[in-house]
């Protein structure tokens, strides 16, 4: 099953890493999102190997879109279920170049000191 979820990266877990049982080295990420839907959802998922190389170019609070699987299995008669992100889009930079670009369209100067009551244009 593979899904798309768009939302704000929240928080970025440090991440983990260990051997196989067949002796590959492996390397797991956690990070949480939150969608911007009406009632917004926090949803935690992980990357793992070559992934968290490109969940690194982004930071908390980039907007990103994540492709990801759902998989759920069993162990000892309890069930665990991992949200795995297979593809991760969007933006790196917006977050800090907004902030930094005195020309982006958020950040423009206001001319009458942000008070539109003192406005007389007719328009």
């Amino acid at each position: 099953m593979a899904l798309d979820i768009e939302g704000k990266i929240i928080q970025i877990m440090p991440s983990t890493s260990g051997m196989s049982k067949a002796g590959k080295e492996w390397t797991k990420q956690e990070f949480v999102i939150e969608t911007k839907d009406q009632y917004p959802r926090k949803v935690m998922m992980s990357v793992m190997g070559d992934k968290v190389n490109e969940l690194k170019r982004f930071a908390v609070g980039n907007e990103i879109k994540a492709s990801l699987n759902i998989e759920s299995r069993e162990y000892n008669g309890r069930w665990y279920t991992d949200v795995r992100a297979w593809k991760l889009e969007g933006n790196a930079s917006a977050a800090s170049d907004q902030q930094e670009d005195p020309f982006h369209p958020d950040n423009e100067p206001s001319f009458n000191g942000g008070d539109s009551s003192t406005d007389d244009l007719p328009f």
